[in-house]
Formats: structure tokens, sequence, C-alpha cells
């Protein structure tokens, strides 16, 4: 007996439509898995920055309309600060010059003090870290000389160098030195032993350890100090240069305070916190480059 298959005309068709089916899914699944247009930027990147300085200027009108003509308000401040920056590099004379010239004869003195504490501090920093005699013998001194102001150290360069600029420039180097040297001390002290057997038992030179093991580890320490002190190399310059007089930045505050020019005063305010952050992102982005992070699998 033969039996007869017959075949539905649906049947053909099913497999077609399964395909079809399986067809659009992946592109509804991709227009659903889209990402959306990501607005936190805006919200958390922006916006917070604006309002903060939105705050300042409004808590800043309200400090000058309550005190009269003695603080100027933030339009009269930009008033002022557009004549300024519309020529910042004149020169009418040593004592009269425009904020252009006195900003970089301060960062002068930031980078031949901070300079000299880097070649100092940061060797200094690695034979702390690296013998523990020298790191018993010296830290009762730096516990003992870190936390004295630098500005105490000022008299004793003037009293020394005979002279405001190398007194300033001796200040920088003191205040700078200390950053460097502990935080290279403590990268020293903090490779891992398993690095020092290695060392040991292929017998490495001294110099050999010190350039192919210890700076690359100590690298992101001595980078952190340099930031550190370079921000208070910027800090402290700017009271020196008000004792010692000069060109600088500190020397123009202190000279338009002589002059009852407010407006001026603010304007320089504004100048060094700017230049600061300028050189404190510049070092981390520097500091950022030289740091690796350990992979997690």
């Amino acid at each position: 007996m033969v039996s007869a298959v017959f075949h539905n005309p649906l049947d053909t068709a099913a497999p077609a439509a399964t395909a079809k089916g399986a067809a659009v899914a992946p592109l509804a699944a991709s227009k659903a898995s889209r990402p959306q247009r990501d607005m936190s930027f805006l919200w958390m990147g922006i916006l917070p920055p604006v309002l903060g300085l939105g705050l300042l200027a409004l808590v800043w009108e309200m400090v000058s309309l309550g005190t009269g003509a003695s603080i100027p308000s933030p339009k009269d401040t930009l008033i002022q600060a557009i004549q300024i920056f519309r020529d910042p590099f004149y020169s009418k004379g040593p004592n009269d010059q425009g904020v252009g010239w006195n900003v970089l004869s301060s960062l002068k003195r930031v980078a031949l003090g901070f300079g000299l504490a880097a070649l100092v501090g940061i060797p200094v920093g690695f034979l702390i870290g690296r013998f523990t005699f020298l790191s018993r013998m010296f830290n009762p001194l730096i516990s003992l000389m870190r936390p004295v102001s630098p500005l105490a150290w000022l008299p004793i360069g003037l009293l020394v160098f005979k002279g405001a600029n190398p007194a300033a420039i001796w200040t920088i180097f003191i205040c700078s030195i200390w950053p460097m040297i502990i935080n290279t001390a403590v990268g020293v002290q903090r490779v891992p032993q398993d690095y020092m057997n290695v060392a040991r038992v292929l017998n490495l030179s001294e110099w050999k350890i010190v350039t192919k093991i210890l700076f690359p580890a100590v690298l992101p320490y001595m980078l952190t100090g340099v930031r550190l002190a370079v921000g208070t190399a910027w800090l402290v310059i700017v009271a020196a240069e008000m004792l010692t007089g000069g060109v600088g930045i500190g020397f123009w505050v202190w000279d338009e305070w002589n002059n009852l020019n407010v407006k001026n005063i603010i304007i320089a305010i504004f100048v060094i916190g700017i230049v600061g952050l300028l050189l404190e992102y510049a070092l981390i982005k520097l500091a950022t480059a030289f740091t690796f992070e350990e992979v997690k699998n």
C-alpha cells in the first residue's frame, strides 16, 4: 500500500516568514540597543562650573553693592581687565611694566628655584629611599625643616645672597625641595622586593638598578612630588615678591595696593589663579602619561 504524502502550501511559506522575522528581529534589536544621546556631560561637565562662576559673580556683586566704592563690581573689573590685556607687554621703565612681563618674571624665578630643587631633591630622595642608614639620618632633619614657613627662609636668603632676586629664588628652592625628596624616597621604598631580588640574582650594578628598576617604578611618585612642589613654589613666589620688590606678579599686586587700585589687584588674583591652574593641569597630564595601571583579567 502506497501512502500518499500531501504537502500543505502554507508549509513552504513558513520558513520564509521565519527567515523574514529573524531578519527583522536583529534590526529591531539594533535600533533598541542604539545608544541614546548622552546628556550627562552637559549636566555634570558644563553646568556645575557655569553655576559656580555665576554664584561667584553674584556674591561679588552683592559685596560690591554692600561696600559702596571700596570693592569694584564684576562689570567694572572686566572693563579694566580688557584695557590691561590690550597691551600686557608694555614697558615704561623698571617699575612700570605690563602684567605679561610681571608674570614671565615670576615664572622665571619659579623655574630657576624649582629646577635647582629638582637637581638636588630627586637624587637625595633616591639615596634616602635606597639606603636605610641615610633614611634614619635625614628623616629627623626633614621632619624639622619641612613645617617651617617658606617666607621664614627669605631673611636668610637676603643675608646670604645680598640681593632680592637670589633671595626669592632661594625661597622657592627651599620650599620646593621637600615634596620631591619625600615622594621620591617613598617611591623607592615601595618598589617590590622581588625586583630587588632579581637584580641581586643577576648581579646588576647600582647604576643599572637605579636606571632599569628604580627609576621606572618611582617615576609616578616623583612626578607627584614635582606637581606638589610647583604648586607650592607658585604660591610662595607671590608673597616673596611682595617683600622683595622688583618685577613680578607679587610686586605688581603690592604696587597696585600702594596706588589703591583695587581693580588691578582683583585682576592679578585671577591671573595668579589661572597661571597656577595651568601649571597644575600640565603636570597632572604629565603624571597621567607616566602612570601605569595594573591590568586585571
